[in-house]
C-alpha cells in the first residue's frame, strides 16, 4: 500500500524560520509503503548490526520484530510494559523510549532500553516517575526473543513531570552510549524540580543533556575520559556551584531532546530534534560538546521564561561559565497558539545515506508530530546541510492526510521509515511506513 508524497507543496509566506527554501529538493517525488500495522504507539525502528530484521519500538512498552520478508512476528521481541509507571491514553510522553543494540550484538547478544517506571521509594516528594536505563540481552534458545530476566537497570533519572523525558539511545562510531535526558518538564524549565535557572543550564543534573556512556567498562558503567566535564569543578562565584558536576553529560541545554541519530557514514552529525516551547522548533548538530542554549534560548532566539509567547529581541551571548551558545542548524515556528508554522513538534531524523533514492542522499529527512493538536496530521520534512555554523535550508514535503508522526528508523541498508499514530495518546492504530521512489 502506497501514500504518494510528492515533495512539490510550497511553503506559506507565513511560516517563519532561518532557512525556509522552497527549492529544497524540488520535484522530487517519494511514496510511503505501509509495511506494518497492528501496532499501538511505534516511535522507533532500527536493527542490529549486520541483521536484516528490523526492531520496532512501541511506547505502550513492547519491541517488535519485523522480519527482512515483512512479517511482523506475533510474539514481542521485549515486553516491559509491567515495568511501565500507568500510562494516559489521552496523551503521554512516557513510556518505552529508547532502544539500541550493541555494536557487538551479533557475538554478546546484549542491547539497552530507556522507559519510565514508577518513582523510586527514595525519589522526591512530588515528582512524578524514575526513568530507567536498562541492558538486556537475547534469549539463549530464541533469537527473536529477549531473556526478560536479563534486565540490569545501569542509570536511574528522577522526572519531576510526565513531559520531557528524552529517552533516544544510540551508539556512536566512538563505541559509546549516547542518551538524552529532558529537562524535567512542565514549561519554561520552570516548576517542581527545577531550579530558578533552569535544568537546561544545569551542569550537576542529569536533567536537559545528552549524555555519553561506556557501558563496557566501569560498573555499572564508565565515563569517557574526554567528555567535557570529567575532573572538572565550578568556581566559587558560579551559581550552581556547590555541588558536583556530572561527567556524564557531553552536551546540554536541551528542553526535550526526543531523538537523536548518527550519520552512518560517519561525515556530520549527531543530530538532536529538540522540541521548543511556545515558539520555535530545532534540530542541532552536535559537532562538538558544548552549551546549546535551553533556557536561555529557543531556537536561535533568546528566550524569557516568564513570557514564553514573545520574541526575546536582546539577550546573553553566553552561559554561565561564559561558553559560547551554540544555534540549532534548523529552527522553524511551530503552531502553537497560531495558525501559520509547520506543526507542534520536532521529530527527527536521519541523514539518508540509502541506495533507494539517489536524489536524497545526503539530505536530512525529518518532521513535525502533527499540523494541529485537535487531529492527527504529521507533516514530512526534509533540510539540506550546509557549512558549520550555517542555518540548513529546509522544507515541508507533505502534510500527512492522517497520523501523528511519532518517529522515524533506518534499517541496516540505510533506508527510512516513518513510524505514525492516528491519535495523540498511546492509543489507537500505529502504523511503520518505509520512504520508497514514487511508482515502486
Amino acid at each position: 500500500m502506497c501514500l504518494a508524497v510528492a515533495l512539490l507543496v510550497t511553503l506559506a509566506a507565513a511560516q517563519v524560520g532561518v532557512g525556509a527554501d522552497d527549492d529544497v529538493l524540488l520535484g522530487l517525488e517519494l511514496d510511503l509503503e505501509l509495511v506494518a500495522e497492528g501496532l499501538i504507539s511505534p516511535h522507533f525502528l532500527t536493527s542490529p548490526p549486520g541483521d536484516d530484521r528490523r526492531f520496532v519500538v512501541d511506547q505502550v512498552g513492547t519491541i517488535h520484530v519485523l522480519e527482512a520478508n515483512g512479517t511482523l512476528r506475533d510474539e514481542p521481541f521485549l515486553d516491559v510494559s509491567d515495568r511501565l509507571v500507568v500510562l494516559r491514553e489521552t496523551y503521554d510522553e512516557r513510556g518505552l523510549l529508547g532502544l539500541a543494540f550493541h555494536p557487538d550484538y551479533a557475538d554478546n547478544g546484549r542491547f539497552f532500553v530507556y522507559y519510565s517506571a514508577p518513582l523510586r521509594d527514595e525519589g522526591p516528594d512530588r515528582w512524578d516517575h524514575t526513568d530507567h536505563l536498562a541492558e538486556f540481552s537475547v534469549s539463549h534458545d530464541d533469537a527473536h526473543r529477549a531473556d526478560p530476566s536479563s534486565e540490569r537497570v545501569i542509570l536511574r533519572i528522577d522526572q519531576p513531570q510526565v513531559n520531557h523525558n528524552g529517552g533516544a539511545l544510540a551508539f556512536g562510531p566512538d563505541g559509546y552510549l549516547w542518551v538524552t535526558v529532558g529537562d524535567g518538564g512542565d514549561a519554561d524549565d520552570t516548576g517542581i524540580g527545577h531550579p530558578p535557572l533552569g535544568n537546561g543550564q544545569d551542569i550537576t543534573t542529569l536533567l536537559g543533556n545528552v549524555l555519553r556512556l561506556d557501558v563496557d567498562d566501569g560498573d555499572p558503567y564508565g565515563v569517557p575520559a574526554d567528555n567535557p566535564f570529567v575532573d572538572f569543578e565550578l568556581s566559587a562565584d558560579h551559581p550552581f556551584s556547590g555541588t558536583e558536576v556530572r561527567p556524564e553529560i557531553w552536551a546540554y541545554g536541551f528542553r526535550h531532546p526526543w531523538r537523536l541519530t548518527f550519520d552512518r557514514d560517519g561525515e556530520r552529525g549527531p543530530f538532536v530534534s529538540d522540541a521548543g516551547e511556545n515558539l520555535w522548533e530545532e534540530v542541532s548538530e552536535l559537532r562538538e560538546p558544548g552549551n546549546f542554549g535551553w533556557n536561555i534560548k529557543e531556537g536561535r532566539h533568546w528566550f524569557d521564561p516568564d513570557n514564553a509567547d514573545q520574541v526575546v529581541v536582546e539577550g546573553p551571548d553566553s552561559g554561565h561559565l561564559g561558553e559560547r551558545l551554540i544555534d540549532p542548524v534548523i529552527e522553524y515556528r511551530n503552531n502553537r497558539g497560531r495558525e501559520h508554522g509547520v506543526g507542534l513538534v520536532v521529530i527527527g531524523g536521519y541523514l539518508y545515506r540509502g541506495a533507494a533514492i539517489p536524489e536524497l542522499v545526503g539530505h536530512f529527512v525529518f518532521g513535525d508530530w502533527s499540523r494541529f493538536f485537535d487531529e492527527a496530521r504529521g507533516v514530512l520534512m526534509v533540510a539540506a546541510p550546509a557549512d558549520a555554523d550555517e542555518p540548513w535550508a529546509w522544507r515541508e514535503l507533505r502534510e500527512l492526510e492522517s497520523g501523528a508522526i511519532q518517529g522515524f528508523g533506518e534499517d541496516a541498508d540505510g533506508e527510512l521509515y516513518v513510524l505514525t499514530n492516528d491519535s495523540h495518546g498511546p492509543r489507537g492504530s500505529g502504523r511503520v511506513y518505509r520512504i520508497v521512489p514514487a511508482g515502486d
